[in-house]
């Protein structure tokens, strides 16, 4: 039969009180920092398979486990979290135990709520695999030091995952996925040497070729047409679609620039073979047309809003073809 104990100061385990550790009641707490399922998926196992044999060792009363996966950084955000410190104000348990302090929080809100439990006298220990917090002030200091701390590595880490992304950019390579024509090498010999960026054999030659067509004075729907017609396809083997068309001639990544991030401003010369000149790039942004978002390269013709199909009724659109000889003719043909 479990004993009821009252909040005073029989909650505080001593060396010599014994029975006031038996009365403890135990809330496992487990925490991944992503949602993603497929990522760090046996960290909340571990956790809890770790901190189980430790309180079988011990002796301890786990009365319930609860396991979140979210990121600690931004106080207030974590819905079982703030439930369970709902919980220990109702009583339903008076004690923490979990892998490290980090997995409670990683910022100053969360641990001063923690805390704050504590001066209150409802959270009597938090126990970890390699410490206990009882409610003395030299425990509730060293507990907001090592959550501080887990705070300053979380932030550092941005800073310098910045710091080695713009690196790169300095470096010559563009972080992220590299454009259509071209390979991202890595080096799995040396996982300090940067990855190279090469030339893709098999669609490079197609990206050239979209430049010349849409500086020679095809449209961008036709370029479209004639890359599928000749074979054209992306990496996972789909033809290419009109908006990427679109993205490809605007990217200034075949001339060898790049911005990063997109939109701040900052330009950095790219170490890798370029496709085109920088001449060819200013000239094919010369004929691009847009309209409006989803009209690039549309072309009104004579009878295209006048004229309907016979045989479904649907609107007719007109397309402008050049032959071999630079002939242009303009089709017409149903739009469904």
């Amino acid at each position: 039969m479990e004993t009821t104990v009252t909040r005073s100061a029989q909650f505080f385990p001593t060396q010599t009180n014994v029975q006031a550790v038996e009365e403890l009641r135990y809330c496992l707490y487990a925490r991944k920092s992503t949602e993603a399922e497929e990522r760090q998926a046996m960290s909340i196992d571990s956790q809890i398979r770790e901190m189980t044999r430790l309180a079988e060792d011990q002796g301890l009363n786990i009365v319930c486990t609860k396991k979140e996966s979210h990121s600690a950084k931004v106080s207030g955000q974590r819905e079982i979290f703030n439930r369970m410190l709902e919980e220990i104000e109702e009583g339903v348990f008076n004690s923490l135990i979990c892998w490290d302090v980090s997995r409670i929080s990683r910022s100053g809100g969360d641990i001063g709520r923690v805390i704050d439990l504590m001066d209150k006298k409802l959270l009597v220990e938090i126990r970890t695999h390699g410490q206990n917090f009882t409610n003395s002030p030299n425990d509730k200091f060293l507990l907001l030091l090592l959550a501080s701390q887990s705070k300053m590595e979380n932030d550092v880490k941005g800073v310098n995952v910045k710091r080695g992304l713009r690196t790169r950019c300095e470096m010559g390579i563009r972080p992220g996925c590299v454009p259509l024509g071209y390979k991202l090498i890595r080096n799995s010999e040396n996982f300090r040497e940067p990855s190279k960026i090469v030339v893709d054999e098999e669609r490079a030659p197609f990206i050239k070729k979209m430049f010349t067509y849409i500086n020679s004075g095809i449209s961008g729907r036709q370029v479209n047409e004639y890359l599928t017609d000749e074979g054209f396809r992306t990496k996972t083997g789909k033809p290419l679609s009109f908006s990427m068309t679109y993205r490809i001639l605007k990217e200034p990544f075949y001339y060898g620039e790049f911005e990063y991030p997109k939109g701040s401003g900052n330009w950095y010369k790219g170490s890798h073979k370029t496709l085109i000149t920088k001449e060819e790039f200013e000239e094919a942004q010369k004929k691009i047309k847009v309209v409006d978002k989803g009209t690039w390269g549309r072309k009104d013709f004579y009878f295209s809003r006048l004229l309907k199909c016979g045989h479904c009724g649907s609107g007719i659109s007109g397309e402008e073809r050049i032959n071999r000889w630079g002939k242009r003719y303009v089709y017409y043909k149903c739009n469904k």
